[in-house]
């Protein structure tokens, strides 16, 4: 007889793993690690789900008895010609898996500069002709596209969004139930308008992301995320703001980490578990 999974502990009612934490875990092996870990949510990425395809990773989360929290991720909409049909493309299947994993949030990196391009406002334009085809797309398969915005140093290559401010005035040209915004505090927690535009959002807020910002950078500015209470965040007013926002929903934790990569991934989910409980839950 197979052991009951452990009770969730129910002040981790809406914790989730966001799958890249633990980067060598298939689909399957982090679906077992969150049920070991009483964690009842997870974020999928969609390479490894494309690996054993999304009917069966569909299967293996529901038959955990677990939820997927969001589906990472779509966008790099800035490419032109050719280029940029193939991601309309990419992201309308970007739509379906994520409606076939039964998540409604579509994680978007919206992408930076083409090859040799400095026209920002233009790939800034293109972002938002893309989201004019794809908004209507996801909002009929019961998914929102969300918008993240990512910290500035990330412009010239991932994403021409840098504040949650211009994600949202993006977004507002679209039905709320068609386009939110992430908000991620690795990216957004420097702003000094921070706080005016997690209020603004409201029901705009489709995903809230944790883990720290990292001093000194590794060379790999990528990999400068850490778990919470490595860094210089403070969680609990971040907490607060989406709660007052209206936010019910996850607090996923995404953390791209050459040493928590190499970290037993069991231990990285109870050390992820004890700081949430510690430091990213408000009072």
């Amino acid at each position: 007889m197979t052991a009951a999974p452990p009770a969730v502990d129910p002040r981790l009612a809406h914790l989730s793993l966001n799958q890249r934490t633990t980067k060598s875990w298939s689909v399957r092996e982090a679906v077992e690690g969150c049920v070991r870990a009483g964690i009842p949510a997870i974020g999928l990425w969609r390479e490894p789900v494309a690996e054993i395809g999304v009917a069966r990773a569909a299967k293996i989360v529901a038959d955990a008895g677990m939820r997927v929290s969001s589906l990472c991720r779509g966008g790099f909409l800035t490419a032109t010609g050719e280029a940029g049909r193939a991601a309309l493309d990419d992201n309308r299947r970007a739509v379906d898996e994520a409606a076939g994993l039964g998540t409604d949030c579509l994680v978007m990196v919206v992408g930076g500069l083409p090859a040799g391009s400095r026209d920002l406002r233009g790939a800034r334009q293109r972002v938002a002709d893309a989201l004019a085809e794809l908004a209507p797309y996801a909002g009929e398969r019961g998914v929102r596209l969300a918008l993240e915005p990512l910290h500035p140093m990330y412009c010239a290559d991932r994403a021409v969004l840098s504040t949650l401010g211009q994600a949202l005035d993006l977004a507002e040209q679209f039905p709320v139930d068609q386009v939110g915004v992430v908000v991620d505090t690795f990216h957004i927690w420097w702003d000094p308008d921070v706080w005016r535009q997690i209020e603004r959002a409201g029901e705009r807020i489709a995903s809230y992301q944790v883990c720290d910002f990292l001093t000194p950078l590794p060379a790999d500015v990528l990999l400068g995320r850490g778990m919470m209470g490595d860094g210089h965040i403070d969680f609990p007013p971040f907490t607060r703001a989406v709660a007052e926002a209206g936010y019910c929903g996850d607090t996923e934790v995404e953390i791209f980490n050459a040493e928590v990569w190499a970290t037993d991934p069991d231990q990285v989910l109870a050390t992820m578990k004890d700081r949430y409980l510690q430091l990213v839950l408000a009072d």
